[in-house]
């Protein structure tokens, strides 16, 4: 449904500068948007180069942008002090979220007499739920889902289709599971006897704490004795792997592709970029970040930037590449002595 410049600009509390009475059919991304489209041009070098060749009917923009003088003339300008958070109620404006429908538990769903459900609980087709499962208010469990016996839900979680929780895994408020996630699997770690490599013991757990995001195809492995650990707040990225007794902390952002050896930790706050490799039995400090593919041997500090194979703190690795980028003079040089 078209709405008015006029009416999206009180929308956002934002000062409009144009027509006010022009009409807008969609919020749609900078590259992307065409005549009737309402789009967001933020502060980057690389927006402001886009915008030159901009179609779209609308902008909204910061307040004192430097990129004001790249928007062509006749497109209308919507001034906010936040453009992301302005621009996400335009989105959901003219794309509103799908609203929940209770469905209870469903008829096709598994559910053991033994489990306990809440209220407002929804139990879709083709979801098991195991026996002592307790599961709270307001939870959603989508089609295909697994729950394996002794595991513990929060309230108002959601675990999207095809994810598998093995027996005793623990998940807090709040908490998003997408689609395909493995929670609980054995760990890697075998002990050679005889000649075989025979699986050592697999009887810990997991445990996830409140408003931690999993993404999908992610798989978080089981204790051996005792519990793997996903701190409260942490966001984890698609196809990421965390092995067995690994504790991670409280508002972590791990990105796809992680793959973290068992029985390492990493205290609050930690980002790992993408494809980063963590060894196991390693400890990364509060604040850390290490960068995309980044190999991570040994501890690392708090605080501290690490890149590089294997890792190292940014100021040293650059050093390095300042190295490497002269050793082809160098080796010049070198025959020229000799």
């Amino acid at each position: 449904m078209p709405h008015t410049l006029a009416e999206l600009s009180q929308l956002v509390g934002g000062t409009l500068q144009g027509d006010a009475q022009r009409l807008i059919n969609r919020a749609m991304p900078l590259g992307m948007a065409v005549a009737g489209d309402i789009t967001l041009l933020d502060d980057s070098e690389r927006s402001g180069k886009a915008a030159a060749s901009c179609t779209a009917s609308a902008l909204v923009v910061g307040l004192d942008s430097p990129n004001r003088q790249a928007i062509p003339a006749g497109i209308a300008v919507i001034e906010v002090p936040d453009i992301h958070a302005a621009f996400t109620k335009l989105v959901r404006t003219f794309r509103p979220p799908r609203i929940r429908t209770f469905v209870g538990v469903s008829p096709q769903a598994h559910v053991s007499p033994q489990a306990r459900l809440a209220e407002n609980v929804d139990i879709h087709a083709g979801a098991t739920i195991c026996h002592d499962v307790e599961i709270g208010s307001g939870t959603v469990i989508h089609p295909g889902v697994y729950v394996g016996p002794g595991c513990r839900i929060g309230r108002d979680v959601t675990i999207f289709p095809n994810s598998v929780l093995y027996e005793n895994v623990s998940i807090g408020d709040r908490t998003l599971i997408h689609a395909a996630v493995i929670i609980g699997a054995y760990g890697f770690g075998y002990r050679l006897q005889d000649g075989r490599h025979v699986l050592t013991q697999q009887l810990g757990y997991v445990e996830i704490g409140s408003d931690v995001e999993v993404g999908a195809g992610t798989t978080i492995d089981r204790g051996t004795y005792g519990p793997t650990v996903i701190g409260e707040g942490t966001k984890i990225d698609d196809q990421v792997m965390i092995g067995h007794n690994c504790r991670i902390g409280r508002h972590n952002l791990i990105c796809a592709q992680v793959g973290m050896a068992g029985s390492s930790s990493t205290g609050d706050y930690v980002v790992l970029a993408g494809q980063v490799g963590v060894r196991d039995h390693i400890q990364i400090g509060d604040r850390a970040m290490v960068g995309a593919k980044a190999g991570i041997m040994y501890d690392v500090a708090p605080e501290t930037s690490m890149v590089g194979i294997p890792a190292y703190p940014m100021k040293e690795w650059r050093m390095q590449q300042v190295v490497i980028q002269k050793l082809p003079d160098l080796r010049h040089q070198v025959k020229e002595l000799e």
